[in-house]
């Protein structure tokens, strides 16, 4: 019996660099700004890229109007910024969430109590 892997969760890296390292550095950028079907064909370039989050939160937070940006197109980021106007900086949120599951994934039984505080 072999044990399922979940795929790691893409991160915030937090790089202001992070372009250097995408997946789409090396091509045409024209293959990014495409649009009807051809959207999901670029899309697929983010879907492994280790940067995709940093990318995406830049283009949330600057509001790209075109393109794909971290694995999503232009109508998808403006359904997400109708559906959160609360959230005035994508890249803390991200980071938020990240911290957050990072805490959860540290095993119950490895924290202990020590002077009201809980330590890992």
């Amino acid at each position: 019996m072999t044990a399922s892997r979940t795929p790691e969760r893409p991160k915030v890296t937090g790089d202001p660099e992070w372009a250097s390292r995408g997946a789409c550095r090396d091509i045409d950028p024209e293959t990014l700004f495409v649009v009807g079907a051809a959207q999901h064909k670029a899309k697929l370039i983010c879907m492994g890229c280790p940067v995709r989050i940093d990318c995406l939160a830049d283009a949330l937070d600057s509001r790209a109007e075109f393109g794909v940006w971290g694995g999503m197109t232009e109508r998808e980021r403006r359904t997400l910024l109708r559906r959160r106007p609360d959230v005035a900086s994508w890249r803390a949120f991200f980071q938020s969430v990240q911290r957050a599951d990072e805490y959860a994934a540290v095993p119950r039984a490895n924290l202990r109590l020590v002077r009201g505080r809980h330590t890992a």
